[in-house]
């Protein structure tokens, strides 16, 4: 069964994680909804769906024709991301009643780590790094033709907001979980829909008190790490700089679609305890994780957004 951080921090009752899985998930859209599943081992194997098998009509006696769905298998391993944090047992001593000196460094790791999954969960890449898993960049191939890449032209162009329902309708089996896209992007949609007197577009407040807004009733979440500098050429991406290009990134989440891989008891906070070396404690933050995309029909890709 798939949790997502929040629900799985449930679970525990250890109130320093909770306490970290809070700071984490309350600013990202994507880990507020990425359900994880819990994988024995290091990694998995898992066949993700290419085509179906065709269907068609036949007369009495007709030769039937065989068809079958394809596939492609594909082996993703968990990957080790985290960091520790010390804290100097003077300042612990001396300044704790001015401030939780502790909890603030280790809610500020947390912050940091929240960073970095976001980030490699665009732009990871095993083969150039081999510490990292494969981000949603790499998952939906932006350099490659298909289906689920859509592109603003051969260079990139100024978003539509037709575009954007072609990318809505590239993800098959129903919506979107959520549209992921840059600031300046979300700007430009709004400007679009103001220009527009358009009423796709909605605002609401998340599990977390925040406003966010609503695509036809699909959540756009901001993630910063996406760049507005890729190059494209002949209508694909070839770099992730040099360029004024973004990507706006339509996703359906779930153990059928886009998921994450997790060791049992997903993120962990481990109190190390005293250091030799110096006066100071250490806590680690730790997280075995990695991505797996089911159906590739369950994400696409609208490359070229220009400003």
């Amino acid at each position: 069964m798939a949790l997502t951080l929040d629900e799985a921090a449930k679970l525990s009752n250890d109130m320093l994680l909770q306490g970290v899985v809070e700071t984490i998930i309350k600013d990202s859209p994507i880990l507020q909804r990425l359900p994880f599943i819990e994988i024995a081992g290091n990694g998995l194997t898992y066949n993700q769906e290419k085509t179906l098998p065709e269907i068609d009509f036949y007369d009495v006696g007709d030769t039937w024709a065989e068809s079958t769905p394809t596939f492609e298998q594909i082996t993703t391993t968990l990957k080790i991301m985290g960091g520790d944090a010390d804290i100097d047992n003077f300042l612990k001593a001396t300044r704790s009643n001015l401030q939780d000196l502790e909890g603030a460094v280790v809610e500020l790791k947390a912050k940091a780590l929240k960073d970095k999954f976001e980030e490699t969960f665009i732009y990871g890449d095993s083969v150039t790094n081999s510490k990292q898993f494969d981000g949603l960049r790499l998952l939906i191939d932006t350099t490659t033709s298909s289906d689920q890449v859509i592109a603003m032209g051969d260079t990139g162009a100024t978003l539509t907001l037709d575009k954007l329902d072609e990318l809505v309708d590239a993800i098959k089996g129903g919506k979107p979980a959520i549209l992921l896209m840059s600031r300046r992007t979300r700007r430009k949609i709004n400007t679009l829909v103001r220009t527009a007197n358009s009423g796709m577009m909605v605002t609401d407040r998340d599990n977390f008190g925040n406003f966010i807004q609503l695509w036809d009733g699909i959540p756009i979440g901001v993630n910063d790490w996406i760049l507005d500098t890729h190059t494209l050429e002949s209508g694909l991406e070839t770099v992730t700089t040099g360029g004024t290009c973004s990507t706006i990134y339509a996703i359906q989440l779930g153990e059928g679609a886009l998921c994450g891989l997790t060791s049992p008891g997903h993120l962990q906070v481990e109190p190390v305890g005293p250091l030799e070396t110096k006066d100071a404690s250490r806590t680690r933050i730790k997280w075995y994780c990695s991505l797996a995309l089911f159906s590739a029909v369950k994400a696409a890709a609208l490359i070229g957004v220009t400003d």
